[in-house]
């Protein structure tokens, strides 16, 4: 039988310190193909197929694996707990990684730990190209070398490890190994669904795997937000229909920016549908917390819209003012962003530069600067893969449009 590699880490997107980390996009460009080149099963945590069997399995991969990778990038207590059980287990051949260079923690601070870089969204290749490369060496070091790297079997030697029977270990690999069967599988038909516009069909699977894994935020998130984009049975219905999901994720007392950004978008599109003024309210206050937190330009986008919006309902002159100054200046910061993600190499290549240029040609729009909108648009146009992209766009400069007449 292959050696297998259980990987335990977070996945989709998780906010630390202010920063919003695609932990999918480490699993699928670095961690994955590293482990498979060296010819070894590669299992994710949430590869677990339903919560009857995920405290057994979960379990039985952290003792028995011959190979655990913790990706513990933003502290993920449920990873940091598997991990430390991984180490009261096994003396060897767990590997530590983590992106960028933010503190590590006491107790496992003096293991050797492997970095990358991690560009929030996405990973460059260039980086990704370079991780692989070094992770593939280091797992047949460590598979061959077999060093001692768990602190309780380096500080007490006579600890003996754990083991399972090989026929009930071999018994869970391969029911795991029926991939179609794996929440991985569900996660991954319903993002090909949001991808392709089918949002009623995304939204099935991501109750799916909301159901299984009932406190994930990502699958709450999604649940949330391909709920309200699939407008069944009606457009009204579905937003609120949105908002009593994401309410799951107590939006009011979050600093998660997905949340924030989810929420925002939610009470926007109900300001625009029944122009109740505390939506609108709603609106710019969730986007502006979360535009303030990792200066996302998409979130603030949205909130020079919403300012936007309520300049032109606002009476009093003064606040009507405030509120088309404060959208201007949001949007002049949000191009001096995106004008820093230019000066990155390989900034082409990032997962999400359609809505880069979208954004920028949206806030050049609204800024009056001509050239640039219809630069911007047309290299949007051409990274746009769905209708519903292009809608999107369109919708933004249509508000837009209609403010200013």
């Amino acid at each position: 039988m292959k050696k297998t590699c259980f990987v335990i880490m977070g996945f989709g997107k998780k906010t630390d310190s202010g920063e919003t980390y695609d932990l999918d996009m480490t699993y699928k460009n670095i961690i994955k193909p590293a482990v498979e080149q060296c010819g070894i099963v590669c299992i994710r945590g949430d590869e677990i197929k339903d919560s009857s069997l995920i405290d057994k399995s979960m379990y039985a991969l952290l003792v028995q694996t011959e190979l655990v990778i913790a990706d513990i990038t933003t502290y993920n207590p449920n990873a940091l707990y598997e991990l430390g059980i991984r180490h009261g287990s096994r003396p060897y051949s767990t590997i530590i990684i983590k992106g960028n260079s933010s503190p590590i923690p006491f107790d496992i601070n003096h293991n050797r730990i492997f970095h990358y870089k991690h560009g929030g969204e996405d990973i460059g290749k260039t980086e990704a190209d370079r991780c692989v490369s070094e992770l593939k060496d280091l797992i047949k070091s460590v598979l061959k070398q077999k060093e001692t790297d768990s602190p309780l079997f380096e500080f007490i030697p006579s600890v003996k490890p754990h083991a399972i029977p090989e026929d009930e270990f071999s018994g869970i690999i391969k029911e795991l190994a029926e991939k179609e069967k794996h929440l991985f599988g569900i996660v991954e038909r319903a993002k090909l669904e949001m991808k392709s516009g089918n949002f009623n069909e995304a939204k099935a699977f991501w109750k799916k795997a909301h159901d299984n894994v009932e406190n994930e935020p990502y699958f709450i998130q999604q649940y949330a937000l391909s709920t309200y984009k699939s407008k069944t049975p009606s457009e009204r219905t579905a937003l609120q229909d949105a908002l009593s999901i994401i309410k799951h994720l107590n939006p009011d007392d979050s600093n998660d920016p997905e949340t924030l950004g989810i929420t925002g978008a939610i009470n926007k599109r109900l300001w625009v549908l029944d122009n109740d003024i505390e939506h609108l309210n709603r609106a710019i206050e969730y986007y502006r917390k979360g535009f303030q937190l990792n200066d996302d330009y998409y979130t603030g986008e949205n909130y020079a819209l919403c300012l936007d919006f309520m300049s032109k309902k606002e009476e009093d002159r003064e606040e009507k003012i405030y509120y088309k100054i404060e959208a201007k200046r949001t949007r002049e910061k949000i191009i001096k962003i995106i004008k820093d993600i230019f000066k990155e190499d390989g900034y082409q290549n990032r997962i999400d530069i359609k809505w880069i240029y979208a954004t920028i040609s949206i806030c050049s729009f609204a800024l009056e600067k001509e050239e640039n909108y219809k630069k911007y648009k047309t290299l949007f146009e051409t990274e746009a893969d769905a209708e519903w992209e292009i809608e999107t766009f369109q919708n933004s400069i249509d508000h837009i449009t209609s403010l200013n007449n």
